[in-house]
């Protein structure tokens, strides 16, 4: 990426022994350093913390002779200073710390990033770091001594690596007018503002400028004059800047490399990046920019190396990807891409060595859309498509790539089977397949060798057969193997308790039978990961496991193991055991470690009392104990659960290439968990035969999301404090003995959505409001024949007269109710008041309204007379005639 030809000329001449790095001799002369560049860089050691030594050889009069310094042989300046610490940074920036980076930023934010992880670039040291890296392990810390600015005849720079380094401002380094190289990689610099780009601006001779991790969050969008226009390398990555892609940098045209991945830029990409035309390397990912690849892409025309991964991109890839036939490193992983990508975006990449795409849409998939029988340009070592439509059948376009070492074709609706001269052909080279989530049949290949390869993901398909039985002679060097949910049959082979290397093994959901290898040994002390889930495996657990000192990860549920536990897996480093849904039995192991994240053992026959010590397992956030023997009593020190209270424990890191899969009863039913069980925190020991009272220390577990204590034998109230359980989702303690009122602090439950009081002997007024107002279902309360009040069909004392639910108590309510009658009589007598005096009083203080009323009071006199009158004439006339 960077070129160091000189640097790595004098070190490997170091590294031969030819001559001392610092020693500047000319014709048997020795020049020693200048005074005033010996007190600068004396000042610059006295402001570092040297732990343990980097800077010991820095005594002496001659400075030329100090490690890491570098004089001109006539003059005696000090051109070099190279301080970087090789262990604080990658040597390259390879396809596989790529995708390690990509994978991490889906879960964290760039600032955490940038503090925590070290950025991947070239050094000055070249290819050579390797070698030297012994002399330069151990980062300096502390402040860098502007004194450095008196180093006037300075060429080379580099403190990159540092990560405990920090410098006040840049201020000192205008004045290195004749710097050339200046790396600062990981130093914090302290600026408030864009000081710092008026500094590097005053540099006209800077050719490369690697500030990665620094940082930095101010870059100015305009500059009065723009100096370093020889610039060839500008690496800015990994800085939370708040502005956007400044238009001078457009001006940079001698610009051969171009690192702003992960800098918090966002936008469309514009156009004017095709006015880079010198570039060789542009690396955008880890950003937010939006919107399609431009056209102008195509006039890049010397590009080797394109990362635009982990953006919000969208759009078809445009045809002018066609033009770059220098281009060797394709990354654009992970973004919105849609349309068809036919011959014309690949016929002339004829240098293309790593093309990697992924999509995430959904929706409008990318489609490969070329002939079967095309043959592209291109020698692949890497072929990485995911998420895309390259199927149904197997295209030849991959078929013909005999030089491939990775390859992963996930999620491309692949159907039918694999070629198996194509795996003949790259077996001897491949280091990777993973051919997972598609719909590929056949067996497994049993013939051929495949020295190299270390992960095998075959996961999610359809493939049947067993399991070669020379597994770890086929594959020697495998170290991630998962072959999970197919239809493989047979036994498990005893072969691979041989592979030594073997990190992940996972073959869960398949039709493996027979019992688990019982020959597992102490040289496979990498192994992580074991999971024989949802199989037909039965026997006992393997003693012979407990030598698997490194294992974290042991998944056995639903098979048909028996027997118990056994004691040898305290040996083991576990931090999650399911073992649910087999026949153990026996006692509850008391010797689990502390570090345990899930402990799952439902639906076995375990029987005995939880283990008191149990409440020591400070990291634990699942324990479900559920459809057992247990009986006894719930230990009332469930409190010292602190993951169950403090969200800040972590249960255990990521594994890379494993997702972990649970079923969680929640919300009334079985769920699958799988990214998103770290998340889960619950206790489910329904099921058993459990007795005594719910411990009130229960309620502490403020984190807890899911309790369920179900079908026991427990009896007494429910805890008083039972709302401190504030993210409460699930609450079951159906089908148990409790008597009691329903505690008041129930309604505060906001995040309930599943209650079941259930076949309990609880008594009084159900507890209303909140949550509690969506979720009502009689169902809830039933085999509670004292419980009275809404939703159930029965009233509570005192509420005949309504309907209405309410929230109080008997002597509330006798109380609620002398207050209410005292403000009806007071209403109806206020009522009265107003209604005489707003008419009678009117008519008393205004004389024509009292003319008006008594004249409408006599109308009404008359009428109601004649009414009278008339109705009495009818009434004679009709009594008369009827007499007659």
């Amino acid at each position: 990426m960077i070129n160091y030809n000189h640097t790595v000329f004098v070190f490997l001449l170091l590294s031969l022994g030819i001559f001392k790095l610092g020693s500047c001799s000319a014709n048997n002369v020795t020049v020693k350093c200048i005074k005033s560049e010996r007190e600068a860089l004396v000042r610059f050691k006295e402001g570092v913390i040297d732990f343990p030594g980097k800077l010991s050889s820095w005594v002496g009069e001659d400075c030329c002779q100090w490690k890491g310094i570098e004089c001109d042989n006539e003059s005696g300046h000090v051109t070099m200073l190279n301080l970087s610490n090789p262990a604080g940074r990658h040597r390259h920036f390879d396809y596989h710390e790529r995708y390690q980076y990509y994978t991490l930023s889906k879960s964290r934010t760039v600032c955490e990033i940038c503090n925590t992880y070290s950025r991947p670039s070239r050094s000055l040291l070249g290819d050579v770091d390797a070698s030297l890296s012994g002399n330069f392990n151990v980062s300096l810390s502390g402040k860098i001594s502007p004194y450095l600015g008196n180093l006037s005849s300075l060429t080379h720079l580099n403190l990159e690596g540092n990560y405990n380094l920090s410098t006040r401002n840049l201020d000192w380094v205008s004045s290195l007018s004749s710097l050339e190289y200046l790396y600062m990689g990981g130093v914090k610099i302290n600026h408030t503002n864009a000081d710092w780009l008026h500094a590097i601006n005053m540099l006209p001779s800077l050719l490369e400028l690697s500030l990665y991790s620094c940082e930095l969050e101010h870059l100015p969008s305009s500059l009065n004059s723009l100096n370093f226009t020889s610039l060839h390398v500008l690496d800015l990555s990994y800085n939370p800047f708040t502005t956007s892609i400044p238009r001078w940098l457009f001006n940079l045209t001698s610009l051969t490399n171009l690192d702003l991945s992960f800098s918090n830029q966002g936008g469309v990409i514009l156009d004017s990046f095709g006015s880079l035309g010198s570039l060789e390397y542009l690396y955008l990912g880890g950003n937010h920019f939006y919107g399609s690849i431009p056209a102008s892409i195509g006039n890049l025309s010397s590009l080797k190396e394109l990362d635009l991964s982990y953006n919000e991109m969208n759009g078809t890839i445009p045809k002018s990807f066609g033009q770059l036939s220098t281009l060797v490193k394709l990354y654009l992983l992970e973004n919105s891409w849609e349309g068809v990508i036919t011959k014309a975006q690949l016929m002339n990449l004829i240098s293309l060595e790593e093309f990697v795409l992924t999509t995430n849409n959904k929706s409008q998939p990318l489609v490969f859309n070329v002939k079967y029988d095309w043959r592209p340009p291109f020698k692949l070592k890497i072929l990485h498509l995911e998420s895309c439509r390259i199927g149904p059948e197997f295209p030849k376009w991959i078929q013909v790539q005999s030089e491939l070492t990775n390859v992963i074709l996930k999620n491309v609706e692949i159907k039918g089977t694999i070629p198996e001269e194509w795996f003949s052909m790259i077996s001897s080279n491949l280091a990777q397949l993973d051919l997972s989530n598609n719909q590929i049949k056949g067996n497994l290949p049993h013939q051929l060798v495949f020295p190299n390869v270390t992960k095998l993901f075959l996961q999610s398909n359809l493939f049947s057969g067993p399991i070669p039985s020379n597994i770890s002679d086929l594959m020697p060097s495998l170290q991630y193997l998962d072959l999970s949910e197919n239809l493989l049959y047979g036994k498990i082979p005893l072969s691979i308790s041989k592979i030594k290397q073997l990190n992940i093994l996972v073959l869960r959901r398949n039709n493996l039978s027979g019992e688990l290898p019982h020959q597992w040994n102490e040289s496979q002390k990498g192994l992580r990961v074991v999971d024989i889930s949802y199989n037909n495996i039965c026997g006992k657990i393997p003693s012979s496991m407990g030598f698997l000192g490194n294992l974290s990860i042991l998944v056995l549920s639903n098979n048909n193991l028996s027997g118990e536990i056994p004691s040898s897996l305290q040996n083991c480093s576990i931090v999650s055991m399911d073992f649910g849904g087999n026949h153990l039995s026996g006692n509850l192991p008391s010797w689990i470690e502390s570090n345990i994240f899930m402990l799952r053992l439902r639906s076995n026959l375990f029987s005995g009392t939880i283990p008191r010590k149990w409440c020591n397992l400070h990291k634990l956030r699942i324990l479900d104990l559920a459809q057992n023997n247990l009986f006894g009593g719930i230990p009332n020190c469930l409190n010292n659960l602190t993951a169950m209270v403090d969200h800040n424990i972590v249960g255990y890191k990521p594994i890379e290439n494993y997702t972990e899969k649970a079923s969680i009863m929640r919300k009334g039913r079985e769920m699958e968990y799988d990214r998103t069980l770290p998340l889960v925190t619950c206790i489910d020991l329904s099921g058993n035969n459990l007795t005594g009272e719910i411990p009130f220390e229960i309620t502490s577990l403020t984190r807890l999301d899911t309790l369920n204590l179900s079908m026991n034998h427990l009896s007494g109230n429910i805890p008083k404090n039972i709302g401190n359980l504030h993210l409460l989702e699930t609450l079951d303690f159906s089908n148990n003995k409790l008597f009691g009122p329903i505690p008041k602090s129930m309604s505060s439950l906001t995040f309930l959505v599943h209650l079941n009081l259930s076949f309990n002997n609880l008594t009084g007024r159900i507890p209303s409001g909140n949550q509690l107002q969506t979720i009502n279902d009689a169902t809830m309360y039933k085999g509670n024949p004292l419980l009275c009040g809404s939703p159930l069909p029965t009233k509570c004392p005192g509420d005949e007269t309504s309907d209405d639910p309410t929230i109080i108590g008997d002597e509330d309510k006798q109380n609620g109710n002398d207050y209410e009658r005292i403000w009806f009589y007071a209403s109806i007598g206020l009522g009265f008041v107003v209604g005489f005096w707003s008419v009678c009083g009117t008519i008393l203080l205004k004389k024509s309204w009292r003319h008006r009323y008594f004249r409408f009071c006599d109308d009404i006199k008359d009428r109601v007379a004649l009414l009278i009158a008339l109705k009495v004439v009818h009434l004679k006339r009709k009594f008369g005639l009827e007499k007659s």
